[in-house]
This record gives structure tokens, C-alpha cells and sequence, in this order.
């Protein structure tokens, strides 16, 4: 009887092991292509580090990782911040070029699978045939990404001729904050999307009024105003106007479209429509008394004193901690606000908003396995994931269905996604600041004149007239001499523009 049982027994377990592999054979479809191997997925970013490759898990790639028990996830990065951090005092070290490392980590012997890359790359990692076209993956799984907004799939679609390379579940952007009451108690409509920037300035002129402490400024181009010249190039981004050349060697400056930029927000700070930073911090008593308390020290629009204000997505957590504190804080009344699009040039409509497109994730063209990598990359932009990162209070997600207003606030959410992104910097031009770390200098020089401007000691035609010639002398020294001190060339420009 037992040499039955065993004979039994022996006949079940060949026969289940049997059913096993017939269904193992059946699951990888015969071609040792099982998800029950054990795999690998390469992820390649621009920067890492010790500190860095943590972070980056915890933030994109554990859950998947949990979720594919037989995937292993390497981050590799192109450039590593630690080997950078202790180079001796005074030990040279020549900057890697982003572009080459990241060309490097791409077409290496053991390429990544998956590649999150900058903005201002992506145009040129499509034109070099280093990303995989993703529209045939996106069209042959019906991966949906209709419910994508404007400012997204657009950006990204503009710097791949028209084609999608790669995908981002995140953004920032930034919208035209306005005060409701000022406007009401002026008798003026209130700014609408899509409003020209100088319509915008025309309105700011009427509604700044008062004096010191008292004075209703119009407009804020950004939520730190102070520096005019800087400002300056923020507002003009869209207009996408240079300094000097592509080769460093040549001042651009002195043209009629830098003129007429110059002396739109020189003049706003001329006639007291923008606040300086001194206007910014003026609440201390002038016979030397104590300071009266205020929690939104330098925060203008909060205190109700700006109009108008270019403020980034990240503000709204401002605006609700004071709302949810205004009966704890003596004297204060919460701001009626609402937004609306970033104001726009008419050489560039519907282009501006300080956006910025966040872990773009796009595929190798020599990948590896790009049969992970298409579903890391759908993942990470899928609805799933959308939901979970919505609850972001410093960014945004870029499926449209998922973008809510702040519990407890009403306000016009489209403003943060209608725009579309400033196209990036060029390469080229990064490679120069990069190569001649002392060019940034030739910025100190136009931040000086400008001031002299605000001050009436220059005309914008004269201000820019010398920035160009000071410019172009001191571009030829640093070709030169692009690491040396610069003697020749207004050897105490930085410290005159601090003056």
C-alpha cells in the first residue's frame, strides 16, 4: 500500500510541476521575456549625488519599484555633485559640460533606459536622435493624455517639432495676482486674461497713488521687487532679447527693442509705480521708535498696497496661512484677490508665466530594455500618480482633471496653466557663462547704468550707448582671459552697483 501512495504522490508532483511550466511557458509567451525575471531599468539624471539618488527614489521610482517586485531600479547620473564638492582651495578644476555628460550617460556602453532631462535639452537631445519618439507608444497603448494642460503638452510639443519626446506629471508657473478693492475703489475694470503688458502698466499708472508709508503702488513684477534691473529680464524672457552674441565677443544691447523695454520699467520706477526695496522694508518710525509688529514685513500685497502682482503658484500658500490667521493678527484685513494670466507681448502672444516643466522623462534611443522604460515613463505620468502628487502645495500636476483650488479658496486656477513656457536658453549660450565664469560681469555694468537711469543721471539711449561699449571691451578681455581678474574694464563695477 505505501509503494502506491508513493507512486501517487510522485505522479501529483510531476503532473503540477508540469501545469507550472506550461503556464510559466505561456506567461512569457515562450521568449524568456517573463515578468517573473528578474530585470533591469536604468534611469539617468543630470546631477546626482549620495544626498541626491535617496531623495530621487523616495520621490519617483520606490512605489514602482514596490509595485514590480522584479524590477530593479539604477540611477545613474551624469554629473556627480560630491566629486565636485572637495576640490582643494585654489586646485583648478575645469566645469563638465551638462550637454557632453548627459550625450555620455546616453550612449555609453551600458546606456540608461529612461533619461529625466532638463527643459532647456530637450530640443537638442531630439535633434541629435538621442530620444525616442514617444506619439506611436502613447498611440498603440491609448495611453490618454488629452486631459493634459495647454502650458505642458504644448511646451513640450514646441521643442520637439511638434512631437512628443518626452513627458512630465509636474510644473510651476506663475499668474498676475490683482487686489480686488483697489480696483473697485478706482472705478477700473479689473485685468483679464491675455492683457497686454502695456495695457497692464497703463492701468498700474492710475491706480498707484499716496505718499511714504500711505502710497498704493500699481504693480510688482515679481513678489521681491527692488531690482529694476533684473526685472527687466524676466519681463522681457518671451521677447527672448541677448545681451551679446552666440560667440560672448559681441554686445547686443544697444537696439530699439532693448530701448523700449529699458524705458518701460525704468519709467515705472521713475514715477514711483513699482516699489523699490527700500519702499519694500519703510514701515520703521522715523523718529527712531519701536517697530510695530507686522508678520508680512515686505510682503506689499498682502499688507494691501500693491495692485498688481506677478506672483508664482507657490504664493497661494502664503495667501491661505494668512486667511486662516487674520482674526489672530491685530489690525490686519485679509486681501480680496484674485488671478489671471501673466500679461503678454504682442510679438509673442500667449508665451510667458515663468514656467517651468519639471522632471521631463523621455526614453533612450539606445535603451536597453525600453519595454520598462515606456512603463516607468507611463507610470509617472499616469492618472494614478497624478492623483497622489495633486496634493503638492509647491507644484503643479499636469492632467487638467486633477488641478483643484486650495481647500477653503476661490480663484481663477486657469491662470496657471494657459501660458505657454519662455523657449530655453540655447546651449551655446549656456557653454559661455559656463566657460568664462567672469562674463556675468558684463550684467554688473548694465545693473549699474540702469540704476543710473531710475536716478536720472542717464538717458536710456545714453545708459545703453556706454553699456555697449564697456561691454564689448570687457568681452574682449575675457576671451582673453576667461578665468582671470578683469583690470582694464571698469575694474570696480561690482562694487559701484552695491554702492
Amino acid at each position: 500500500m505505501r509503494g502506491k501512495s508513493s507512486l501517487r504522490k510522485f505522479m501529483f508532483i510531476s503532473l503540477t510541476m508540469a501545469l507550472f511550466m506550461s503556464l510559466l511557458a505561456a506567461c512569457s509567451g515562450g521568449n524568456g521575456d517573463s515578468s517573473a525575471e528578474n530585470r533591469v531599468l536604468r534611469i539617468g539624471v543630470l546631477y546626482g549625488g549620495e544626498d541626491n539618488e535617496p531623495y530621487f527614489r523616495q520621490q519617483y521610482t520606490d512605489i514602482y519599484e514596490y509595485n514590480n517586485p522584479n524590477l530593479t531600479i539604477e540611477i545613474v547620473s551624469a554629473i556627480n555633485y560630491d566629486s565636485m564638492r572637495y576640490i582643494q582651495p585654489g586646485e583648478e578644476q575645469k566645469q563638465p559640460d551638462p550637454y557632453e555628460e548627459m550625450q555620455k550617460m546616453l550612449t555609453g556602453t551600458n546606456p540608461v533606459d529612461v533619461v529625466v532631462v532638463e527643459y532647456n535639452m530637450l530640443r537638442r537631445l531630439v535633434q541629435d536622435n538621442l530620444l525616442k519618439e514617444l506619439d506611436p507608444l502613447i498611440q498603440q497603448d491609448e495611453f490618454d493624455i488629452s486631459d493634459y494642460v495647454p502650458t505642458v503638452i504644448d511646451g513640450i510639443k514646441s521643442a520637439g517639432d511638434n512631437k512628443i519626446y518626452a513627458l512630465t506629471p509636474t510644473f510651476t508657473s506663475s499668474a498676475l495676482y490683482y487686489n480686488k478693492k483697489i480696483f473697485q475703489d478706482a472705478g477700473l475694470q479689473p485685468p483679464t486674461d491675455n492683457m497686454q503688458w502695456e495695457d497692464v502698466m497703463n492701468v498700474a499708472r492710475q491706480l498707484s497713488k499716496g505718499e511714504g508709508n500711505e502710497r498704493t503702488y500699481g504693480l510688482m513684477l515679481n513678489r521681491w521687487s527692488g531690482d529694476g534691473f533684473y526685472e527687466i529680464q524676466n519681463y522681457a524672457a518671451p521677447l527672448q532679447l541677448k545681451i551679446f552674441d552666440d560667440k560672448g565677443e559681441k554686445m547686443l544691447v544697444n537696439s530699439d527693442q532693448w530701448k523700449k523695454v529699458w524705458e518701460q520699467v525704468a519709467g515705472l520706477y521713475k514715477d514711483k509705480i513699482i516699489p523699490t526695496n527700500q519702499d519694500m522694508y519703510s514701515t520703521m518710525p522715523v523718529d527712531g521708535g519701536e517697530r510695530p509688529f507686522n508678520p508680512f514685513e515686505g510682503d506689499l500685497f498682502l499688507n494691501g498696497r500693491v495692485a498688481m502682482m506677478v506672483g508664482d503658484y507657490y504664493y497661494l500658500n502664503e495667501l491661505r496661512r494668512a486667511d486662516l490667521q487674520k482674526d489672530n493678527i491685530e489690525g490686519f484685513q485679509m486681501v480680496d484677490w484674485d488671478v489671471v494670466t501673466v500679461p503678454e507681448h504682442p510679438e509673442k502672444p500667449g508665451v510667458g508665466g515663468n514656467i517651468y516643466l519639471s522632471s521631463l522623462m523621455g526614453i533612450n534611443t539606445n535603451a536597453q530594455n525600453q519595454e520598462d522604460a515606456w512603463e516607468f515613463v507611463k507610470f509617472m505620468n499616469s492618472k494614478e500618480w497624478a492623483k497622489l502628487r495633486s496634493r503638492s502645495t509647491y507644484e503643479m500636476v499636469a492632467r487638467k482633471e486633477f488641478i483643484k483650488p486650495r481647500e477653503g479658496m476661490d480663484y481663477n486656477l486657469a491662470a496657471f496653466y494657459s501660458m505657454q513656457p519662455v523657449p530655453p536658453m540655447s546651449m551655446d549660450m549656456e557653454k559661455i557663462y559656463r566657460e568664462r565664469p567672469n562674463i556675468y560681469q558684463v550684467n554688473n555694468i548694465g545693473q549699474m547704468l540702469f540704476q543710473e537711469v531710475v536716478d536720472n543721471k542717464k538717458t536710456v539711449a545714453e545708459a545703453l550707448a556706454e553699456w555697449e561699449t564697456k561691454g564689448d571691451a570687457m568681452l574682449q578681455e575675457i576671451k582673453s582671459n576667461p578665468n582671470g581678474p578683469l583690470e582694464s574694464v571698469e575694474g570696480q563695477v561690482g562694487n559701484k552697483v552695491y554702492e
